[in-house]
């Protein structure tokens, strides 16, 4: 059996690299990349993302982590991405393990593998690499001096389909504990690896934030629903019943020294994350409710980011992120800070998920003085007051089309508009709402440019994901989707207009995974074995295989996807909590059949839990920063400006448009609860 070295991988890559497409996705060596001598360090860590490269290197939190650990002179960092299927080819042929881009090293060689997982539809990618990197893709398979396989990020909210695969899952923001992670297992490593990977794991289960899927087992009821996802017996002393997201008290430095890709990526640009979390609570929206509470990033350390940004790297874009940019306090601030500085340079400032507000619109055209305006985008989600109130995002019809005037009138040709099918309460006038919408749009800009004006229509179906209002909605059904989206096809025609409609067996593939049990594990496997892999990729995405493992495996795609749930059923993630209550995403289910509105977070709390969760790690931030507004929660102590606190939810008010008729045809989903219609007392936080 061949021992690959990086001299043995270089001169086989040497070899026959000529034969890929995009060689240079394996072969690193990019600008601020970062090779250390592996003599001189603890810890070897291998950032894995099961996707392109070019879409890896796109992501702000695998820069993240190899920005901090790299940091560290006792710990180096090095990336492996997903191999293209003409390389895998080609790795097989060979017997080229995977390996990493930074030193060429073998995952084999690594301490921890780390994979970074946004979406569920990366999870047979994840056994891909694996079985290239030639590592068990079974947990209970590893021997001692294997590298521990964790995984972090969004797909990992509910871990429980991929459970058998990863040693360790980690829950919520992984900037610090990655550290106590790869201390834990060096610590373990230096002793002589006792206790074998049990005791490894053992030790990684009592550090806050890790979820050790092996010292937990599920029991389900008769009917198939699931019963309970409790420690067992032996891990009860170190597997708690309830594993707590991580956060971070107060965002640290931001990444600038960027790798610079030799070839193009998705996104080529810098990125600086303006603010963390969001308030807005919308209710399909997973990312507003996980990444609780806001944390904002001081403009002065964004302007300093930025000019550091601009010495170390050469982008000429750079992206200020933010699930709601246009909620950072200091958003004004910030824009005039940076026409200040580099208005008169050749630098591109993106300014994405801004409100639908004329606000918006001076914000961007300060941005663009100057360059070649094309698209504003509004994410308006569905197309009627009515149905925008049952998701809680209420944007008036009237605001969206008086800033529309706005935007064509100042130059831009395009407005993109996305929006989705499926939501709770959804009708087919509410569908044709999206189609009148896009046509009074398209109407305002030919006022303006003629035929110059463009409006791009973007029509996806709502996955109700975990840790959501709606997580225990059905997924709409494939005949009235299909029905749906070619409604949209034939009055969505015109000069000027286009629309673009997802899949619904991707998206059913996206439910299924995203709300499935640990028995979806062996389907998961199956599908893979069968060709599964770049599910995210149309093209490549094999129906069939996963027909097949549902139907050997005796399961339901629909069961998982398509059933609506009783607020008394056990979830999947139930033991897994993100801070927010279940008790708090059940209220707001209610609201939504019955349309009912709730403030703006920073304006009214609602009693989310996140408070009461994180309660001294508030009490730190508000220290270390002073005053108010270090988060977006209610501030303490004396002289501190106050916002309302609600016990329980309740609504700013219900929409009078809910019909009885169409509520009533919920009503059985959500007991009532008496009171809703008046405000309580305002109370102070604890």
């Amino acid at each position: 059996m061949t021992t690959w070295t990086p001299d043995h991988v270089s001169a086989t890559l040497e070899r026959v690299l000529g034969a890929v497409r995009q060689p240079a996705r394996y072969t690193g060596g990019e600008w601020n990349s970062i090779a250390k001598d592996w003599g001189m360090v603890r810890s070897r860590v291998a950032l894995a993302f099961p996707d392109t490269y070019e879409l890896g290197m796109s992501n702000l939190g695998l820069a993240i982590l190899y920005d901090g650990l790299n940091k560290r002179p006792d710990v180096l960092a090095e990336r492996v991405y997903a191999p293209w299927l003409d390389m895998q080819a080609l790795m097989r042929a060979e017997g080229l393990p995977l390996f990493s881009l930074e030193t060429r090293h073998p995952l084999v060689d690594f301490d921890v593998v780390g994979f970074t997982l946004p979406y569920e539809q990366l999870y047979t990618n994840v056994l891909t690499m694996l079985d290239l990197a030639g590592l068990p893709i079974h947990s209970a398979e590893r021997r001692p001096e294997h590298p521990l396989v964790l995984a972090g990020g969004s797909a990992m909210i509910n871990p429980e389909p991929m459970w058998p695969f990863l040693d360790a899952c980690f829950l919520g923001e992984g900037e610090e504990a990655i550290h106590e992670i790869v201390d834990c297992q060096a610590q373990w490593r230096d002793e002589g690896r006792p206790g074998g990977r049990v005791e490894l794991l053992r030790r990684l289960a009592r550090i806050d934030g890790v979820y050790i899927p092996s010292f937990y087992a599920s029991t389900y009821l008769p009917g198939g629903a699931l019963a309970a996802t409790a420690p067992r017996s032996e891990f009860a002393d170190v597997a708690p019943a309830t594993v707590t997201k991580r956060i971070v008290t107060v965002l640290p430095p931001p990444v600038t020294d960027f790798i610079v890709p030799y070839v193009d990526i998705v996104h080529n640009r810098a990125a600086i994350e303006i603010q963390r979390g969001c308030t807005r609570g919308c209710r399909f929206c997973q990312a507003g409710m996980i990444f609780r509470p806001v944390r904002e990033r001081p403009v002065a350390e964004v302007l300093a980011a930025v000019d550091r940004l601009m010495a170390s790297t050469g982008f000429e874009e750079i992206s200020f992120l933010s699930l709601s940019s246009s909620d950072y306090s200091y958003i004004q601030e910030l824009v005039d800070g940076v026409t200040e500085r580099y208005g008169d340079k050749k630098l591109s400032i993106g300014l994405p998920s801004l409100r639908i507000e004329s606000f918006s619109v001076d914000l961007m055209a300060k941005l663009e003085k100057g360059r070649r305006r094309s698209g504003f985008t509004f994410a308006p989600e569905a197309a009627t007051d009515r149905l925008r109130d049952v998701i809680n995002k209420p944007i008036a019809t009237d605001l969206m089309l008086q800033t529309a005037h706005e935007v064509y009138s100042r130059g831009w040709t395009t407005i993109k508009m996305y929006f989705m099918i499926g939501h709770p309460t959804q009708t087919l006038d509410d569908v044709e709402a999206i189609a009148s919408l896009a046509h009074d749009v398209l109407h305002i800009g030919r006022k303006y440019i003629g035929h110059k004006a463009k409006v791009n229509i973007g029509v996806s179906t709502l996955v109700p994901k975990p840790q959501t209002p709606l997580q225990w909605v059905p997924m709409e059904d494939e005949e009235t989707i299909l029905s749906h989206q070619e409604h949209l096809r034939n009055r969505l025609r015109a000069h000027g207009m286009h629309v673009n409609l997802n899949k619904p067996r991707e998206s059913l593939m996206e439910a299924f995974l995203s709300r499935g049990d640990r028995r979806l594990a062996p389907v998961i496997e199956r599908a893979w074995r069968l060709g599964a892999q770049f599910d995210a990729w149309g093209d490549l995405f094999q129906w069939e295989a996963w027909v097949q493992a549902f139907a050997e495996s005796g399961l339901d795609m629909d069961w998982y996807a398509r059933r609506e749930r009783p607020l008394e059923e056990t979830l999947p993630w139930d033991h897994l909590s993100v801070g927010v209550t279940r008790e708090y995403l059940a209220d707001e289910y209610r609201h939504s059949l019955q349309g009912a509105v709730v403030d703006d977070c920073r304006e009214h709390c609602f009693s989310c839990g996140i408070i009461t969760q994180f309660k001294d790690q508030r009490r730190e931030a508000q220290n270390l920063l002073g005053g108010d507004g270090s988060w977006g929660c209610p501030s303490f102590g004396r002289g501190a400006e106050r916002q309302p606190v609600s016990r329980l939810p309740m609504p700013l008010y219900f929409d009078e448009h809910m019909s009885p008729g169409l509520v009533g045809q919920f009503d059985h989903r959500v007991p009532q609860r008496r009171g809703l219609h008046s405000l309580p007392d305002s109370t102070q936080p604890d």
